[in-house]
């Protein structure tokens, strides 16, 4: 490859290697989940790569002593490269803290895979399937040291082997013990057709280089988007986006997910002051309508959570605005969400004496990319847990987590971020166990924010019928 076709290959991958992470979750790439592996609990954290192939770092909390070794083991979730997993790898304890364990695993192809975590302990054997998005969000690039100690290589290789092609043509009819010739025409020749050929050879393997980097740039993961369109006095029209992200991505094979092929979250912004959980109706492939709720003017943010019928799980995002509709569709079933003040304190009031509170240590900072259990209840006017809770789609509660300036938004449940839909394809017995029939009265959801900064929780929980909403501001260190 020339010096100059390495240079601009390099910029490329410069220039690539400053997209930004996409991910099922809008800037939220890391997969949490709790969950129990035969009698284990545990929490675990999968950190995908950013290019594939490429290697995922697992991290495994057992929330119960006992546990002796844990092996962890990739395969794609659909196919028939999932029936021939590999050998597993043996995670490693942590030296501070015996109940942590950490392994690596290489996801070698695009779409939906599972990790296998496997418990050896006091109790016996367990195991669980926590599914996967293997997306390339981004091109390694080139180090410049690298760069330019490759590019003087290439010269003096070149150079070199030009040499001695020139050398062995001079050389080769001199009789035995007469002395070297410098310059012939001969040498001058062969050294000209060598440096021609291995021109042409650099040329190839620079072209071949540049078409190779754009065929897997064409791979770069493109998140969908959502474009709305308010007809009629209520009712909201929504179009999924496809930007065209390989054949891997289809809008004609969705799989319900809590029961709906679509959770759409509408948040006005930037205020944030204004939420819905809503859950619209499919009308075409990629189309989807539902008549909106009574709600305030102003500018929206549009979420909207799906699963593939591979497991893969997306959320596309788009932006409208809205004006104020005074007599929308009551919120009913599972839909929910309105106004609200945001608490700046861990107690949040719902009215009529009623308060969700966030059980967090007072004075603990939160941290950027760790995991936590974050835990509410909703306590009665006495002060006390109230004892009314019910399922909400199946779970005992819904989260979303948002940064303030937009980078960061994630759907969690009270076994992670893993979609009730996606388990149902890697695993349904893990799936049947996310359901949860008498919740409360703590309700816990794992999760880790990615980034430092200002976010905002959302949190959904349902007693007497009706669904709670309860907003909280977290700075994160």
């Amino acid at each position: 490859m020339s010096a100059v076709r390495l240079a601009a290959v390099s910029v490329l991958l410069l220039a690539l290697a400053s997209t930004s992470r996409l991910s099922a979750h809008i800037g939220s790439p890391d997969v949490f989940y709790e969950g129990k592996a035969g009698p284990y609990p545990l929490l675990v954290t999968i950190r995908p790569p950013d290019v594939i192939p490429g290697v995922a770092t697992v991290e495994v909390r057992s929330l119960a002593p006992g546990v002796r070794e844990i092996h962890l083991t990739p395969t794609p979730m659909t196919g028939e490269a999932s029936k021939h997993p590999p050998v597993a790898d043996i995670a490693q304890r942590s030296v501070l803290n015996a109940n942590e364990f950490t392994g690596s695993l290489w996801l070698m192809s695009f779409g939906s895979w599972e990790v296998h975590v496997r418990v050896d302990g006091e109790q016996g054997t367990g195991e669980i399937a926590v599914p996967v998005s293997a997306v390339a969000t981004k091109i390694k690039p080139i180090q410049p040291g690298v760069a330019y100690f490759l590019i003087g290589m290439m010269v003096f290789l070149t150079a070199g082997m030009v040499a001695i092609v020139g050398a062995s043509v001079r050389e080769a009819q001199l009789p035995v013990g007469a002395p070297s010739k410098s310059w012939t025409r001969s040498g001058i020749i062969g050294m000209a057709i060598a440096a021609a050929v291995l021109a042409a050879a650099l040329w190839y393997g620079g072209k071949w280089w540049g078409d190779d980097a754009a065929a897997y740039r064409q791979k770069l993961y493109k998140p969908l988007g959502i474009k709305a369109t308010l007809s009629n006095p209520d009712r909201l029209d929504l179009r999924l986006d496809e930007p065209g992200w390989l054949a891997l991505r289809r809008l004609d094979d969705l799989t319900p997910d809590h029961d709906h092929l679509m959770h759409l979250f509408l948040v006005r912004w930037p205020s944030m002051d204004v939420v819905y959980h809503l859950h619209p109706d499919e009308t075409a492939p990629g189309y989807f309508a539902i008549l909106l709720p009574s709600l305030q003017a102003g500018h929206y943010r549009i979420y909207g959570d799906i699963v593939h019928e591979n497991g893969l799980a997306e959320t596309a995002a788009g932006e409208i605005d809205l004006p104020e509709i005074t007599e929308g569709k009551p919120l009913a079933f599972d839909d929910a969400g309105g106004p609200l003040a945001v608490s700046e304190t861990d107690s949040f009031d719902l009215g009529d004496g009623y308060r969700m509170v966030w059980l967090r240590t007072p004075g603990v900072p939160i941290t950027a990319k760790k995991a936590y259990s974050f835990l509410f209840e909703i306590l009665d006017p006495t002060g006390q847990p109230t004892a009314d809770l019910e399922p909400y789609m199946g779970m005992g509660g819904h989260a979303e987590v948002i940064k303030k300036d937009g980078s960061v938004f994630a759907h969690i449940h009270p076994t992670g971020t893993v979609p009730m839909g996606s388990m149902a394809i890697a695993s349904p017995a893990s799936m049947l166990a996310m359901r949860e029939t008498n919740p409360g009265p703590i309700v816990s959801f794992p999760y880790g924010m990615p980034t430092p900064g200002v976010y905002r929780i959302f949190v959904q929980l349902k007693r007497n019928s009706h669904v709670e909403t309860g907003g909280f501001n977290v700075a994160v260190q």
